[in-house]
């Protein structure tokens, strides 16, 4: 036997040059996503500083990142002066409601448009699915002219209701269902179950990435909407948080301290959202690209 048969083989090492050069790319690649994180995350920060500050130091130069005296008593005008209890709450039933009628509208239709055949089906998807192009401003008189047929202004119903159907959302669950193998659904109806039962016992409970994407989206956009509100809610005892705030700003001055501090108040709860289902996030933006 030759020594060439034998003899081990020898680790590939990279010159010392290609080594430098991969170091100082990831160096920069590091350096950028932390300055893009930076600029991201400085306007929070700011936002919960200047909450604490009174009104002659929030925009000081340079800025006091940490103020001198913290002044709570803008908190104290939000939560006593103003009943922002109510638009919390409020704006909360408004959020969740149109959150899980989106799932279940959205999942629904997907299942459809994705697991049962019928004729012209992928046509009938495409045209649903190019509505998303259509501005807001363009169908925002028709709907409110139907919102106020119905008797629905001034109530929280109207928003419920036009933000119960995305066709966003039926999109981003077709894509995942577009994934889930054919044989699950073939072998559940050869055990004769139904399609709705198919639906729920067997689909749905693989799409938790895509409810978690789904319900992020949903949420955000509902709880920081601001032009729906002012445009069906009249009352303030509906009034939502976005709504809520304009207390605060009036046609001479604009009070930045307790704005700043509702404000604060208010991403709570987007925040606690996106932290509960921030796991399947990624997943099911991932499985919604998947192409079908």
């Amino acid at each position: 036997m030759s020594d060439s048969a034998v003899r081990p083989a020898q680790s590939y090492s990279a010159p010392p040059r290609y080594r430098t050069k991969n170091g100082i790319r990831k160096l920069l690649l590091y350096a950028v996503i932390v300055a893009s994180a930076a600029s991201m995350v400085a306007p929070f920060i700011w936002m919960i500083s200047a909450s604490f500050k009174a009104e002659s130091e929030i925009f000081g130069f340079p800025i006091q990142w940490i103020p001198s005296k913290f002044y709570v008593s803008n908190y104290e005008k939000v939560w006593v002066n103003l009943p922002f209890f109510t638009y919390y709450l409020n704006t909360i039933k408004i959020a969740v409601c149109t959150t899980v009628l989106q799932i279940i509208t959205c999942s629904l239709a997907a299942y459809a448009f994705s697991k049962v055949r019928f004729p012209e089906r992928d046509k009938l998807f495409f045209l649903y699915v190019a509505t998303m192009m259509i501005p807001f401003q363009v169908m925002m008189i028709p709907q409110f002219m139907l919102m106020k047929s119905i008797g629905l202004i001034d109530s929280h119903w109207a928003l419920i209701l036009l933000g119960a159907f995305s066709p966003f959302g039926v999109f981003l669950f077709r894509q995942f269902f577009m994934s889930i193998p054919e044989e699950l659904s073939e072998a559940a109806r050869i055990d004769g179950l139904s399609e709705f039962g198919i639906y729920a016992r067997i689909i749905l409970p693989l799409t938790r990435p895509a409810i978690a994407s789904l319900t992020i989206f949903t949420f955000m956009h509902a709880w920081n909407d601001f032009l729906g509100p002012l445009i069906y809610l009249n009352s303030d005892h509906l009034f939502t948080l976005q709504l809520g705030m304009q207390h605060f700003q009036s046609e001479h001055a604009t009070e930045y301290g307790p704005l700043m501090a509702a404000a604060v108040s208010a991403i709570i709860p987007t925040i606690i959202v996106y932290f509960l289902a921030q796991d399947h996030f990624v997943e099911g933006i991932s499985a919604g690209a998947v192409k079908g």
